[in-house]
């Protein structure tokens, strides 16, 4: 079977699968009980396709608008715009310009409207806003300019009431059919014995199509509830804004125009807008033209539009336009994606329904004609098969009734939505657990993943930054408070102190600003505010040293150049770059040094080497190491020119500490002994990285710590032979991480997981087979790129991500094997039933209950168990695992075995057992066989809950559900017994029958422990 799978269903990967494959295994299922059903959580791939088409047409519009206005523009400066009238409603409500207005300018990119406003100022005054200071947030004004200007909201799909459910859960074809059986038998029944006797037959099949209708809807409609819920939390994204002169974050759902927007590299634009100030912004436009060329925006072309990436800069943005009246909004109405690809798992359990779905089909068939053949042949030697009683057609039915009946237990059409409701589960939980998945496959895959390519800062590390260590003029002092700090300050000469605050304070993509408090709050990235936190604790004022000078040009860091620069305009009028970055690439482009007087010294071999030990020794002390260093710009300077790469004078070197998270070191012994390999890719310093991996025990005696320049220059063989045994590698580019990746996937056939928190780090993630972008320290671009989303960027949250998603496998394969047991059992009970004794001991009603019971409910017992500890003491499942094991083979046939043993010998044997000799005894021995066929399944699905563990009850209590369910079907089937008789076909049993049925049932447990002894 594991190989007619692979070959036929292994085509779908769990990101990136063909189209051709995706189409191959729905063209394999095409004859289904319930396509509805069976298909909603696999993507639509005509609506994709349609929605692929209309996506390019809204592009070319949008890119042939964009290029035609950019035309225009070069005739119409001459021509004078009409004159603009505010409509009454809006100047009522305190605004000089209305929404379409706004929107015009924007999506027409319309310079000359612009300037007929009196540009970017001009707007913002007609928005009653202000570019410094943002908009006057109070509760009233926030309504006026909601009427006004909308929300920045797009059209959603509506959530289907759980009514669409029931409908669904009727579509199945094997209902329909029992649903006219019972229709007919009701009419020939009552008919033939009236009413209400004749309908008892009828009704019963009613009320268990009813039932099985009812129980699926609900948990269909649950799990539907659960994803809602999911894609809020992914749609929860946050933005820095300015209102009320205070910087703050606010959801990008609260945006309006008039608010001003920090935008930085990785940022997606949340709401149509206009440049107001910044340095060096590349905007990524391909999601709404297609263009993947970056468009640069300043004041001379100032305009954002919304769904669009920063790719490189910051600026300040006055936003204009939000919601559905932005191109963005637009776009989005008219799209409908088409769903998510399905997993792998699904498509296999699909392929798992099909098969045993035409097992069934065979076996219903041959069951109804042996069934119909016995009543033909009775009749015929009678010589009355040419006169036909209600009572024969009403037999004729309900042997026709229980073969539709075997389709529908043998069909297993809960398998594949058995996935969906695990891994609905699942991500619930891991959502309170700190992980959000954006992918269903992710939380699959993650539980098969072998590797694991982590970075280290935030993710190993809390991300909670200071300086502690400096080496100012040659001298190294320690400044892990301010008392230090003040120390050294007045050790310095006052030169050195201004050109080190002036470098710090202006050479920054962080703020020092006075929140709504009145206190001093630092904005920006760990690294930068603990800089700028250094530099206030040597005594220096951030908006005193801004103001001295003006800033003319800045090239924000990034992890390709590993360093930041700026250049600024002196007061004299001079200019003077500043550069920061990693130390031993700055230190390669300084020539100069400030020395102990303040004076500037050539660096010669000796300095070089000291600069360089104490690098080395902040390294090994685990410290992330930074140079600061400045040039003089004697020759002027303009915007346009790139700021030098050497000549530079060395202000100094700093050690900043960014301490080991608590519980890493035990989450990484957690992941060796799963099996799962920790690799450290980082753009630090390699004895930094070291230390760091060693504290986590990542780097182990045996392993390889390598940077990448050196990566990059190794052949294919050279990497073939290093890849395994690479543990940490430091000074990483980008592009290092996804050859890295690639190669562990493609030639070691690894499952790699990989994070992720910068915009570069979107290729890796892409490549890899889970993509984990950081919550808190990730960009936007990242977060798109990734599969699951570490909300508290922890280490810790990934091994959770791991053990649910083994959860998920092993629950699902628990599954397979009872539902697979229930099947074989059910299947050749009644078909050998049938074949030997002319009739079927279970009835349709009895068969729709026993359905429930391994379908909907089973897959709620044990879908739905959450991990235990000892997931992460066994190895992976890798890429190249079967999902049906010989484990699950060697149970499923034991117990099927058993099974069959008893019913067949309760068959033959039971009256003779029970001493049954009244009339009603054919009655009460199927209710005996059904009684005990139904606690057979009870005491499996308990014995499911290992595949391998001889003790099933650990845990049990803690599992409400498993609990709730196996007391729901007990309680059920008193009742269905005991009390529902007419419509059952049951009788009520005595206490010793029941003792009977259960401890057969309950020896079923003992059978599965001494199956389990069995070596594979």
């Amino acid at each position: 079977m594991e190989s007619y799978l692979n070959q036929n269903f292994g085509g779908v990967k769990s990101k990136h699968s063909s189209e051709e494959a995706l189409q191959r295994w729905r063209n394999l299922v095409g004859v289904v009980k319930n396509p509805k059903r069976r298909f909603r959580f696999t993507a639509n791939l005509s609506k994709r396709s349609e929605a692929a088409a209309m996506k390019r047409t809204n592009q070319e519009k949008l890119r042939v608008a964009v290029l035609v206005s950019k035309a225009a523009l070069q005739f119409i400066h001459g021509i004078t715009p009409s004159e603009y009238t505010v409509p009454a409603e809006v100047q009522a409500a305190g605004f000089q310009i209305c929404a379409d207005e706004l929107g015009s300018i924007v999506e027409g990119h319309d310079l000359k409207k612009m300037k007929a406003h009196g540009g970017v100022a001009g707007l913002a005054n007609k928005l009653s806003t202000s570019v410094s200071d943002g908009l006057v947030a109070t509760e009233d004004s926030l309504k006026r300019r909601q009427e006004v200007y909308g929300v920045n909201k797009f059209a959603e799909t509506q959530l289907r009431s759980f009514w669409v459910f029931v409908w669904e859960a009727l579509q199945d074809t094997t209902l329909i059919i029992l649903a006219v059986c019972a229709f007919v038998s009701l009419i020939v029944g009552i008919a033939t014995e009236g009413w209400p006797r004749g309908a008892h037959d009828g009704l019963g099949i009613v009320a268990s199509i009813l039932l099985v209708v009812f129980v699926t809807a609900i948990s269909d409609y649950r799990q539907s509830l659960q994803f809602k819920d999911l894609d809020k939390e992914k749609k929860k994204i946050s933005i820095q804004v300015t209102r009320n002169g205070f910087r703050q974050k606010i959801s990008i759902y609260d945006l309006l125009p008039g608010d001003i927007v920090h935008l930085s590299i990785g940022d997606q634009v949340p709401a149509d807008g206009l440049f107001v100030s910044g340095f060096s912004v590349l905007i990524n436009e391909s999601s709404l033209t297609g263009e993947s060329e970056p468009v640069v925006v300043n004041t001379e072309y100032p305009f954002l539009l919304s769904g669009t990436k920063v790719q490189d800069g910051s600026c300040k943005m006055l936003v204009t336009t939000v919601g559905m009246r932005t191109q963005w909004g637009k776009l989005m109405a008219t799209l409908s994606e088409g769903g998510d690809d399905e997993t792998p798992l699904q498509v296999k359990l699909n392929g798992v329904a099909s098969i045993i779905g035409k097992i069934g089909l065979f076996f219903a068939v041959v069951t109804f004609a042996v069934l119909a053949e016995g009543l033909l042949r009775g009749k015929y030697q009678d010589g009355s098969y040419l006169s036909w009683s209600g009572d024969d057609a009403l037999e004729l039915l309900e042997y026709f009734a229980i073969a539709v009946t075997i389709v529908v237990v043998a069909v297993p059409e809960g398998l594949p939505l058995a996935v969906t409701l695990s891994l609905a589960f699942a991500m619930k939980k891991m959502m309170n657990d700190k992980a959000l998945v954006r992918h269903l496959a992710a939380c699959e895959t993650m539980g098969s993943s072998t590797t694991i390519c982590s970075d280290k800062t935030g993710t190993l590390t809390t991300n909670h930054m200071t300086v502690v260590k400096a080496c100012i003029c040659g001298n190294i002092k320690e400044v892990g408070n301010s008392e230090k700090a003040v120390s050294m300050c007045s050790a310095l000469p006052d030169v050195v102190v201004e050109t080190l605050l002036q470098s710090i304070f202006n050479n920054t993509g962080g703020e020092v600003v006075i929140n709504q408090d009145g206190k001093l709050e630092i904005l920006g990235t760990p690294t930068e505010t603990a800089l700028l936190e250094f530099g206030l604790s040597l005594g220096g004022n951030f908006q005193a040293v801004r103001q001295e000078s003006s800033l003319v040009k800045v090239e924000p860091f990034n992890s390709l150049k590993k360093r930041m620069g700026v250049v600024i305009q002196l007061p004299g009028g001079g200019y003077r770059a500043h550069c920061k970055g990693a130390s031993e690439i700055i230190l390669a482009a300084c020539d100069k040094f400030l020395d102990t007087e303040g004076n500037i010294v050539p660096l010669d071999e000796a300095s070089i080497s000291h600069l360089k030990s104490t690098i080395e020794s902040f390294a090994n002390e685990a410290l992330r190491t930074l140079c600061l260093a400045y040039v003089e710009l004697e020759n002027g300077f303009s915007a346009d020119q790139p700021i030098p790469v050497d000549g530079y004078t060395c202000i100094g070197i700093v050690g900043i500490k960014d301490p080991v998270r608590p519980g890493v070191k035990e989450s990484v012994a957690i992941c060796r002994s799963a099996g799962i390999t920790v690799r450290m890719v980082t753009g630090d310093n390699i004895n930094t990285a070291k230390a760091i991996a060693r504290e986590c025990g990542i780097l182990t005696d045996d392993g390889v710590a390598i940077e990448g320049p050196e990566f990059r220059e190794k052949s294919l063989e050279e990497l073939n032979d290093l890849i395994p045994r690479i543990q940490v590698m430091a000074r990483s580019s980008p592009l290092d991480k996804h050859t890295l990746v690639k190669h562990l996937r493609t030639t070691f056939n690894e499952v790699v997981a990989v994070t992720g928190d910068g915009t570069n780090d979107a290729p890796a993630l892409h490549e890899a087979d889970i993509g984990l972008a950081m919550g808190i320290a990730g960009t936007e671009v990242a977060k798109e790129s990734a599969d699951v989303i570490i909300l508290d960027d922890n280490f810790s949250t990934i091994v959770t991500v791991a053990r649910w998603g083994r959860s998920v496998y092993i629950n699902i394969q628990k599954f397979v094997q009872f539902q697979l047991t229930v099947n074989v059992v059910a299947l050749i009970v009644n078909f050998s039933s049938a074949c030997l004794t002319g009739n079927a001991p279970l009835t349709a009603v009895q068969l729709l209950w026993v359905n429930m019971i391994m379908d909907t409910l089973g897959a709620l017992a044990l879908a739905t168990e959450p991990p235990n500890n000892d997931l992460m003491k066994r190895a992976p499942v890798g890429r190249k695992g079967n999902f049906i094991s010989n484990v699950m083979w060697r149970n499923i046939l034991g117990q099927s075995f058993y099974q069959f043993i008893v019913i067949w010998y309760l068959q033959t044997e039971g009256k003779g057992l029970f001493r049954l000799e009244d009339p009603s005894s054919d009655a009460t021995l199927n209710t005996l066989i059904f009684n005990t066929f139904v606690f057979c399944q009870v005491f499996n699905e308990i014995s499911s809950r290992e595949m391998e563990k001889i003790d099933v009850f650990k845990g049990i209590l803690d599992n409400y559900v498993f609990v709730g369910v196996i007391a729901t079907t007990v309680i059920f089937q008193v009742i269905i017994v005991q009390y529902l008789g007419d419509f059952a076909n049951t009788t009520p049993l005595t206490l010793m029958q029941w003792f009977a049925s259960v401890f057969i049932g309950f020896l079923g447990m003992p059978i599965a422990a001494a199956v389990k002894l069995i070596p594979i």
